[in-house]
């Protein structure tokens, strides 16, 4: 999946912004099964990179929110 900076998740509707925080969340999960299981990942900076994008996603929710 790819990474989303805030300008790009500020333009999606709120359904896309729930869709795109399942599938990173799905991701992210996916990551640390490899990792727990003893495999090294194969970009070990993606795991910060898709928390990172996670959190983006869900500063956004908030902000619409209020």
């Amino acid at each position: 999946m790819a990474i989303f900076r805030a300008k790009e998740i500020a333009q999606f509707s709120d359904a896309e912004l729930v869709e795109n925080e399942e599938k990173l969340q799905l991701e992210l999960i996916q990551h640390y099964g490899k990792v727990s299981a003893g495999g090294a990942p194969e970009n070990p900076g993606k795991i910060q990179e898709v928390r990172r994008t996670i959190a983006r996603i869900k500063t956004e929710q908030t902000k619409r929110k209020a």
